[in-house]
């Protein structure tokens, strides 16, 4: 309901009836249409960060777990187009709602902390450049597939090509992991 028509017109009826509960019930367990709001948010970002730490980056070659994060964040987006758009419309509001969320902090820092355990073992083993900041690296995997998917209707519009077909993403996650890749490569310099 967030998702087709934004925070200010989702129904909190609609909400109810499409979850099969009691709208009384929810507005008792959960408080208004911005409480609602909130805890969809709260649950989308648990979502990723749960798959994620299903990843297990810290037992994998530091190479591997980077390309396997930038994969993962993509697939991510391209399996959950609804996070996409959820993300914009909270963008709209300039993350009036999420600021309010106790545990959105918390919840984020275990991907900042398994960046920079990934780029120092990277680092130890000569994989990596030294001058990596995890939360920039963080920002460019995230933007690497965000951009592409929350923009794949005009991208594709005025290109005159289709970016949706399987191929073509096929071709933008090798490019994303690649990007990536070259970017924490130790024997490239910027």
């Amino acid at each position: 309901e967030f998702v087709e028509r934004g925070l200010p017109g989702a129904r909190v009826d609609e909400i109810a009836r499409r979850a099969g509960v009691n709208k009384r019930l929810l507005y008792h367990y959960i408080g208004n249409k911005e409480a609602i709001y909130s805890r969809v948010m709260l649950e989308a970002y648990r979502e990723i960060r749960a798959g994620e730490e299903r990843l297990h980056l810290a037992t994998l070659d530091p190479k591997v777990a980077m390309a396997r994060l930038v994969g993962f964040t993509f697939d991510h987006f391209q399996a959950n187009p609804w996070f996409i758009r959820l993300l914009a419309t909270e963008n709209m509001q300039r993350a009036r709602h999420i600021r309010k969320i106790r545990d959105l902090r918390q919840l984020h820092s275990p991907i900042i902390g398994q960046i920079k355990d990934i780029v120092a073992r990277g680092q130890k083993a000569g994989q990596f450049r030294k001058t990596i900041d995890p939360l920039e690296l963080y920002l460019t995997i995230a933007g690497l597939s965000y951009f592409y998917f929350s923009n794949i209707h005009t991208l594709s519009t005025v290109f005159s090509s289709d970016l949706q077909t399987a191929d073509r993403m096929a071709k933008r996650r090798k490019h994303a992991i690649a990007v990536v890749a070259s970017y924490v490569d130790a024997n490239r310099s910027l």
